[in-house]
């Protein structure tokens, strides 16, 4: 597919490309030059609510089975909260 680089340097990415790599508008996009000084490539970057999902859960590997530590933690948030006679 062949694109022409306006006066502003600005390109119209293809929408064949747009919808196979979901870039939408706020798409972040890392340019950098191949090896060859004659190769331009373009890397999408994961939004913010990607890099969430791909994080999300990373640390149950350390807990042992069966463990809610944030329900741990709010319980003992209760019982201090408790012995200091704020509930």
């Amino acid at each position: 597919m062949i694109t022409t680089v306006t006066g502003k340097n600005q390109i119209t990415i293809p929408s064949v490309l747009a919808n196979q790599l979901d870039i939408q508008p706020g798409s972040k996009i890392d340019w950098t030059i191949g090896e060859d000084a004659n190769i331009l490539i373009a890397r999408v970057l994961p939004t913010r609510g990607q890099l969430a999902r791909q994080i999300a859960g990373m640390g149950r590997a350390w807990f042992p089975p069966n463990t809610d530590p944030v329900g741990e933690m709010l319980a003992d948030r209760d019982r201090e909260d408790e012995e200091e006679g704020l509930i």
